[in-house]
């Protein structure tokens, strides 16, 4: 979902430079952070963001660089500048940043003064006819260069995500190896404590509640599901346009079979497998949030 798109075109002589950035986000959430967009002409460009881009945090930035014979695209404020310069001057009088006898201003004040927004006037754009289908053109470029840059940082998350996947999926032979030995030991452990308690029981009833106790432990359907959800991911990333918040999903999904495993293992070496297994999962969640 993040990304980084920049394109160019010259109106007039001028320069427009326009850039455009997407963090993660739940929705659409776009601001233009820029004058030049006449007002009337916002919404087709709010339009062509959200239909290409789709969701996340999105910032669009139009710059401009004069070229020769080109007027100013920003202009002075004096009326605000001079206003400030009064402001500063009563404050600072006789401070070492003001020399009270000579009026003048050290430079870290003079800088901070004209980095003020409203000291530079930008002209606002006055975009008609063909230099609006211009500069609407540069704005198309960026947001599919911006879209170039993710589909490049989806392929790689595709290839990280995928081999999380197969370590998961790697996992379960290895549970597998260890159930005869989990069964042993939890009959052992039943054993040894109707020894340790010298109580008589009946063989017969004793063997039907181990087996109940023991089936209820079982984990094959966790098993089968944890491969279902393995598979329905990644057929969910290659099939749909969309896939980010489906794939949250099931990769809660996943969450709630590892954890069942865990708390039915009853086994040291299956619980080591499981926090693997947390460790992958987690950061396919963790990946899983920058997908449109």
């Amino acid at each position: 979902m993040t990304g980084y798109g920049k394109a160019e075109t010259t109106i007039n002589n001028v320069k427009y430079i326009v850039e455009i950035r997407s963090l993660n986000s739940k929705a659409a959430d776009i601001t233009l952070k820029t004058p030049l967009i006449p007002r009337e002409k916002e919404m087709e460009v709010r339009q062509l963001i959200a239909s290409r881009l789709n969701r996340g945090t999105i910032d669009l930035f139009i710059n401009t660089e004069k070229g020769a014979g080109s007027t100013a695209a920003s202009t002075l404020n004096k009326d605000v500048l001079l206003s400030y310069l009064s402001q500063v001057d009563d404050a600072l009088q006789g401070t070492k940043w003001c020399d009270a006898a000579c009026g003048e201003f050290s430079a870290p004040i003079l800088t901070s003064m004209l980095r003020m927004g409203d000291v530079f006037e930008t002209a606002k754009g006055d975009f008609t006819g063909e230099c609006w289908e211009q500069l609407f053109g540069a704005i198309k470029q960026a947001v599919e260069n911006l879209n170039g840059f993710r589909i490049t940082e989806g392929e790689s998350l595709r290839r990280d995500i995928t081999a999380n996947l197969e370590s998961i999926e790697s996992y379960i032979p290895r549970v597998e190896e260890f159930e005869q030995e989990r069964i042993t030991a939890v009959r052992q452990r039943i054993d040894a404590r109707i020894e340790e308690l010298k109580v008589q029981v009946d063989s017969n009833r004793l063997e039907q509640e181990i087996i109940f106790y023991i089936d209820k432990l079982d984990i094959n359907e966790e098993k089968v599901r944890l491969r279902q959800h393995c598979r329905y991911f990644r057929e969910t990333m290659d099939n749909e346009e969309f896939p980010g918040k489906k794939l949250g999903f099931i990769a809660q999904e996943m969450g709630r079979e590892i954890n069942t495993l865990g708390s039915k293992a009853n086994l040291a070496e299956i619980q080591k497998i499981v926090v693997k297994m947390k460790a992958e999962l987690e950061k396919i969640k963790e990946q899983s949030m920058n997908i449109l």
